[in-house]
């Protein structure tokens, strides 16, 4: 396997600038993880690490050697894309041999790599069948296998889950996950489902509009984002937003106004802003409690969503908009409901007017990773 690094890559399409200068070092054996919405340029950079397409300004580096302009068949990568992309005509086994066949491997060594791969992904018994003869998990495994069996020194997914359905997507997802711990491969993923990188990844990268927004551990970016965008992003559901104006700033305990006129306390150093300072209030659905007593809010259940263990309450709250709760399964509120609830002072975030994040006071610590 390898280190993989990316100094100031920049992609451009005619006058259209994709990536804007990005910076990245991935660890020998690291799962990272590419997350943003669609059209932030995860896909394009994915390609530039595979070679498809060039590099438009900046150095790619696999394994210390920079590999700008190197074709993808010498990058010693190996992809595995959304669409499975396997030959329809061929069987389990000649697909997954394919790649080494044509670099002029002897057929003992292929046929012990693709079965070793096969068993590890518990599919040597769909060997002899023919693609249009699996379901789309099988199908998935089998573009793994075919990665697998070339020792590439760093596998790059791009989505490889989103065409299965929602069951098999979680299987799938707990396969890779254990491939990676067994393989101790370095893996590029890109997708656009906040779960998968949460649950998969030693590090995300979080893009917007072509440019990094944040690097980290999952924890860390859960628990320490630098910017509101990031803060919406992870957490599932996503992070609500009040406006709210700087009543009195505190390096400590920040009063805040809502504009319904509701005080609410953060614990978050505002002491560099002024009185009347509007900033973006962060609350995450699990940080709000129906039992707690600090900074109580009123509202009433517009809908419930019901998913066994635990519920969703949307609640509308006069004047500032729909908040969602997650609250315990058994819980009985309805729509139409009028409750209250709380939200401790230490789990809520601030976000100033150009969404960046205000340092929490006492806040959940986490190791950070830089870029």
């Amino acid at each position: 396997m390898a280190s993989v690094k990316l100094n100031n890559i920049k992609k451009r399409f005619g006058d259209v600038d994709v990536l804007h200068g990005i910076d990245l070092d991935i660890k020998d054996g690291e799962f990272v993880v590419l997350i943003g919405e669609s059209g932030c340029g995860k896909s394009t950079l994915l390609r530039l690490l595979s070679g498809l397409e060039d590099i438009t300004e900046g150095d790619l580096y696999i394994d210390e050697e920079r590999v700008n302009g190197r074709s993808p068949a010498k990058r010693g990568i190996a992809m595995v894309f959304q669409s499975y992309a396997l030959y329809p005509h061929m069987n389990v086994f000649k697909n997954m041999a394919f790649g080494l066949k044509i670099s002029g491997k002897n057929k003992a060594f292929v046929s012990n790599k693709v079965i070793e791969a096969a068993k590890k992904l518990k599919i040597d018994h769909l060997l002899e069948r023919l693609p249009r003869e699996l379901s789309g998990g099988q199908r998935q495994r089998v573009a793994i296998g075919r990665a697998i069996v070339r020792d590439p020194k760093v596998f790059l997914f791009d989505e490889p889950l989103s065409n299965l359905d929602a069951s098999l997507r979680v299987q799938t997802r707990v396969e890779l996950g254990k491939l990676h711990q067994e393989l101790k491969a370095t893996v590029v993923y890109v997708t656009h489902d906040q779960v998968e990188a949460m649950t998969l990844g030693d590090k995300i990268v979080v893009m917007n509009k072509g440019r990094v927004e944040q690097v980290g551990a999952p924890l860390d970016l859960y628990h320490h984002p630098k910017t509101q965008f990031v803060a919406g992003f992870i957490g599932s559901p996503k992070m609500n937003f009040l406006a709210a104006k700087v009543s009195h700033p505190d390096p400590e305990n920040t009063q805040l106004v809502l504009e319904s006129g509701r005080v609410i306390h953060a614990s978050v150093d505002t002491s560099w802003l002024n009185k009347g300072d509007i900033v973006q209030l962060g609350l995450r659905p699990e940080h709000m409690a129906l039992n707690c007593e600090s900074n109580i809010v009123a509202g009433k259940v517009t809908l419930v969503e019901h998913l066994g263990e635990l519920s969703y309450l949307y609640v509308d709250i006069d004047q500032e908009g729909e908040l969602v709760l997650k609250v315990d399964g058994d819980n009985q509120h309805k729509a139409g409901d009028l409750i209250t609830f709380g939200i401790q002072a230490n789990h809520l975030y601030l976000f100033d007017h150009q969404g960046k994040a205000l340092t929490r006071v006492n806040a959940h610590t986490s190791a950070a990773i830089p870029l």
